[in-house]
Order: structure tokens, then C-alpha cells, then sequence
């Protein structure tokens, strides 16, 4: 029997009188400590909603479904607690599924609370009714379906421990109105006790043994390290033991921020849109050492032509994680802090390593294939250089959210992360429209630090009403919008591989005008389209405090993402420009 020992110590409460379910709810989530939760009412929700204008805890409400679930994934993302979405049934449900899926693939511990429509309407295509379980079973890593008011208490307490041990992922409770409007006495959750859930957390002795007599054997070794690393509050280890080993790191782009990137040992993001020397080292390498990683395809590539001369290292919490793309020499299952605490302490004393010929290489690479871009003073805004200049004047510890494409990728090739969580992105399901509602979510956890979201004009599209939630919450983010009326990857995607046949890929330029967008949903709206107004409009932007803001930088529409590496090709072939096309 397993028996949680992560739940909060509190003195137990005297049993109390009768209340209803929705009661037992709002009490289960406070004993949960929780903090901020997003969500919209609706009619199988709302008994709910009526104890909750008396919660111990703020309550966001959000314009969409979706946005309140990615709400919770920023929330979450940044402070490493439980984010919390709730919804009513149906089409509320159905609409956090984007978010949940978004979740799941990366990792990150929310739980979604769905009203369902009464018991006895269940199976009768009654109003709003969803198969919210059944819509939801692939896209969480556990839900459930109460049918019982008593229970309410004691799933929330399970609910939250499966999202945030182990591999976090998103839970799903989902409680029928008449459940809800049920009168019952409160109980105290038990300790969680969940037969055949026992994660994994400290790694195998003998597999640490045999990873380091691998490591120390290794002429041209990796260290290739993920979101998992951050997830578990590893980045110290990892500092620590790359500092021991003076091996190379290489963050995936859901790893950002696991080490400084001005480490000397760190060489940045590899893969499909990572740098030059990334990239190579890992295709080179006779050894990765991978940690909290999984062999993403955007990462390898050509999963039979990647790092054909390497062995590997495979460690992760999820053991189904390893082995399903390359097949270890050494698998380890564990807590990725747990393994890297175990690896210093067996590396103990042993002399660190030189490495210096591979080391000259990796040099040789970095000095002759560096990210690059031309920005002329009187040509189209390049956006590489309008993040360069923002992450200048952005405060040191400043959040970046960041949605999916072009943007997405020029974010992290030119931010500079010094420290995990400090990076929040969509990276296993790619969801456009990511970024405004899950820069609400890591403001309203984080509101005394900076929360940038860098957003393109497809993505900030989707979701842009959220922006009305974030001024009537007084959620002050910034978006950095950068508008090429285009759907940017789809366009170089369609440029490269499509014979520039720009099927519906055009966003068209002037509408719309997202100053006044922004401005009629309670923001503030700026504008630059030449390069000498850039450093004005961002410093602009970093002053506004009262409200959200947003800045919209006109670049090149034309500019591609580079270096590159085609779909499903080989990690050989690394386009730096479009000299190499």
C-alpha cells in the first residue's frame, strides 16, 4: 500500500454538519491549498459557483475554456504548483480537452474540475451532456467520474497527488450536478493510498555504477537534458555534475532554463531549429547522457540516422519513456534530481575529465556556424533582432511565454535563460494560441516578476480575448507581437517545400489594427514598423504597469527560421541559411 507523504499537515477538523457536495468541493480545494484557479460557470457547474464567492482562494474568469486550461498550465509552469481549470459540462468540457492534451505531452500537473449533468440524465442526450471521461481518457493521465458527494474530498486529494508525482501530468474530475447539490457531512481526505501507482524516484545503484564507468570511458560525451530536469528541481545537480564532468549540455527546447546558458559548458537548443553546434555535438557524440528527455522527433530527426555513434544513457521518471525511440545501454528510472544527486556522489573525487580535443571542436563549430542575421537600418523589422533588443532591457528574471512557430523558435535561440521556469512554452502539441492565456496564469502566480509573452499574429488570433480577462483582473502582461500576416512556419514551410504555393497562409496585414484591438479590450496598444522605433516602443511597453499591454512589431514576412533541419531528415544535414537551400 502506498501512502502519500506529500499531502499537507494540517490538524485534522471535527466532523462538521451537513453540506452540500458543491461545499465539499470548494472546502477539498482549499484544503489543497489551493491558491488561483481559472475557469467559466455554466449551468451544470453552478452549484459550484456559489460557495465559491466565499473561497479562500482567487478565482480568474477567463473568456474561453481553453484559455482558462492554459491558464492553469502557466500557472502552473511557473510557480511548480497545481494549476486549476474548471468548466461546466459539454461544450465546457470539450473545450479544456486542447489544454489537457497540451498538458499531457508536456508534463505539466493541472486538475480540471467538469460539472456533468445530473445521474439520472446521463446516457440521455440531455443538455450539455459530453462523455467528458470518455472524451478525456487519452488526453489526461488519470480522470474520474463521481458519483457520490462523499467522495468528492477524497478524489480532489487524489487528483492532486497524481498530477504532481511521478511524471506530472493533467487529472480530470468530472461531478454530476445532483452529486454536487448532495448534502453530506464533510470529512478529511485520507492519506492517499492508490494501489498499483508507485512511482519510481531513486534510481537503481547499479545502473548509476554502470552509467558512470560509461561516462568515464567516453571520449565525446553529451549531457542531453530536458523539461523533466526542471520538473524535478534539478538544475543544481546538473550544474553541479556538468561542472565534475566537464561535459557539453544540451537543452531541449522544453529544457531551456535547466542551466544558465551562459554556463560554459552549455551549448544550447539541438534539433529541427536548434543551433549548429548543438546539434552536431549530439550527432557526433559517443556518448548522451540523457536526462528527463524523449528523443522528441524534432530532436533527432531521423530516428535510424541520429547519433549513430553514441551510446546512451537513458534516465526519466516515466519508464515508458525509455527505450520507445533508441534503445539504451543503460536505462535508469527515477526522479531526474534523484539520479544527478546519486551520479555527483559516485563521482565523488574522480579528476574531471579534460575532454580537450572534443572540446576544441565543439569550438571550431560554435566560431564558424553562430546564429546570425541581417538587420539593415533601413529595411523590413527582422524579428530576430527586435528579441535581441528585448531581451536586453527585459528585467534579469523576467518569465517569456511563448507560442508556437517562427517566434517560438527565435525566442529561444535568443533569449538568454539563467534559471528554470523561467521559460514557458508549448513544446509536445504545438498549441497556437498558448501564449496570452498562459502568460495570464504565470502573472497572476508570479505577479511580482516580469511575464513577457512573445506572440505571433496567428497564435494571438485564437485567444486574444483573454486579453479582456487579463484588464478586468488586472493581470498587467506584456505581449510582444510580431506581425508578418502570415502564418510564419506554415509560410517557409510552403516556401521551401511547397514550390512558394502560399495555400491559405496569408493573414493580411491590415486587420486587425491590433493597437485598437488591444486598446478596446482595456490594454494599452503600440505599434513599431521601422527599426528606430523598436527600442522606443519596447521600452514603452516595460514601463506600463497598470494594465496589459500589447506592442506590435510589422517584420519581414519573408524571414525564415534558420539553422534548420528538414523534417525526418538526417542530423547531418543542418541548413544554416538560405545559402544552403
Amino acid at each position: 500500500m502506498y501512502e502519500s507523504t506529500t499531502g499537507p499537515a494540517r490538524p485534522a477538523r471535527k466532523q462538521m454538519g451537513m453540506i452540500t457536495g458543491a461545499e465539499i468541493l470548494i472546502k477539498a480545494l482549499e484544503y489543497q491549498e489551493v491558491e488561483t484557479a481559472f475557469g467559466i460557470p455554466g449551468g451544470a457547474i453552478l452549484p459550484a459557483y456559489d460557495p465559491l464567492i466565499d473561497a479562500g482562494f482567487r478565482h480568474v474568469l477567463a473568456r474561453h475554456e481553453q484559455g482558462a486550461g492554459h491558464m492553469a498550465e502557466g500557472y502552473a509552469w511557473a510557480t511548480g504548483k497545481v494549476g486549476v481549470a474548471i468548466a461546466t459540462s459539454g461544450p465546457g468540457a470539450t473545450n479544456l480537452v486542447t489544454p489537457l492534451a497540451d498538458a499531457l505531452m508536456d508534463s505539466v500537473p493541472i486538475v480540471a474540475i467538469t460539472g456533468q449533468v445530473p445521474t439520472h440524465a446521463v446516457g440521455n442526450d440531455a443538455f450539455q451532456e459530453a462523455h467528458t471521461t470518455g472524451i478525456t481518457m487519452p488526453a489526461t493521465k488519470h480522470n474520474y467520474f463521481v458519483t457520490h458527494a462523499e467522495e468528492i474530498a477524497q478524489t480532489v486529494a487524489e487528483a492532486f497527488h497524481l498530477a504532481s508525482t511521478g511524471r506530472p501530468g493533467p487529472v480530470l474530475v468530472d461531478i454530476p450536478k445532483d452529486v454536487l447539490n448532495a448534502r453530506v457531512p464533510w470529512r478529511d481526505p485520507e492519506p492517499v493510498a492508490m494501489p498499483g501507482y508507485r512511482p519510481t524516484t531513486s534510481p537503481h545503484p547499479r545502473r548509476i555504477r554502470e552509467a558512470i564507468r560509461l561516462i568515464e570511458s567516453a571520449e565525446r560525451p553529451v549531457l542531453y537534458v530536458g523539461g523533466g530536469i526542471i520538473k524535478a528541481g534539478g538544475s543544481e545537480a546538473l550544474a553541479a555534475f556538468a561542472r565534475m564532468t566537464n561535459m557539453p549540455v544540451i537543452t531541449t527546447l522544453m529544457g531551456r532554463g535547466a542551466i544558465s546558458d551562459h554556463n560554459p559548458n552549455t551549448l544550447g537548443m539541438p534539433g529541427m531549429h536548434g543551433l549548429y553546434a548543438a546539434t552536431t555535438a549530439m550527432q557526433k557524440a559517443d556518448l548522451l547522457v540523457a536526462i528527463g528527455v524523449r528523443f522528441d522527433d524534432r530532436v533527432t530527426g531521423d530516428p535510424d540516422a541520429f547519433a549513430p555513434f553514441a551510446k546512451v544513457i537513458h534516465a526519466d521518471i516515466d519508464p515508458a519513456e525509455i527505450g520507445k525511440v533508441r534503445a539504451p545501454e543503460v536505462p535508469i528510472v527515477g526522479d531526474a534530481r534523484l539520479i544527478l544527486e546519486a551520479m555527483c556522489e559516485r563521482w565523488g573525487d574522480t579528476p574531471t575529465p579534460e575532454l580537450e580535443k572534443w572540446w576544441t571542436t565543439i569550438r571550431t563549430w560554435q566560431e564558424r556556424y553562430p546564429l546570425r542575421f541581417d538587420q539593415q537600418v533601413d529595411g523590413p523589422l527582422k524579428p530576430q533582432h527586435v528579441i535581441s533588443r528585448l531581451r536586453d532591457r527585459a528585467d534579469d528574471d523576467a518569465i517569456v511565454v511563448s507560442g508556437v512557430g517562427q517566434h517560438q523558435m527565435w525566442a529561444s535561440q535568443y533569449w538568454r535563460f539563467d534559471q528554470p521556469r523561467h521559460w514557458i512554452n508549448s513544446g509536445g502539441l504545438g498549441t497556437m494560441g498558448f501564449a496570452v492565456p498562459a502568460a495570464i496564469g504565470a502573472k497572476a502566480g508570479m505577479p511580482d516578476q516580469q511575464v513577457i509573452a512573445v506572440d505571433g499574429d496567428g497564435c494571438f488570433q485564437m485567444t486574444v480575448q483573454e486579453l479582456i480577462t487579463a484588464a478586468y483582473e488586472r493581470i498587467p502582461i506584456k505581449v510582444a507581437l510580431f506581425n508578418n500576416a502570415a502564418h510564419g512556419m506554415v509560410r517557409q514551410w510552403q516556401r521551401l517545400f511547397y514550390n512558394e504555393r502560399f495555400s491559405a497562409s496569408d493573414l493580411g496585414q491590415q486587420l486587425p489594427d491590433y493597437p485598437k484591438l488591444a486598446e478596446s479590450m482595456g490594454c494599452a496598444g503600440l505599434r513599431a514598423t521601422r527599426v528606430d522605433e523598436v527600442d522606443h516602443v519596447i521600452e514603452t511597453m516595460l514601463e506600463i504597469d497598470d494594465r496589459p499591454v500589447v506592442a506590435e512589431f510589422v517584420v519581414d514576412r519573408d524571414e525564415m527560421v534558420f539553422p534548420m533541419v528538414p523534417a525526418g531528415g538526417s542530423n547531418d544535414i543542418v541548413l544554416n541559411g538560405p545559402e544552403d537551400l
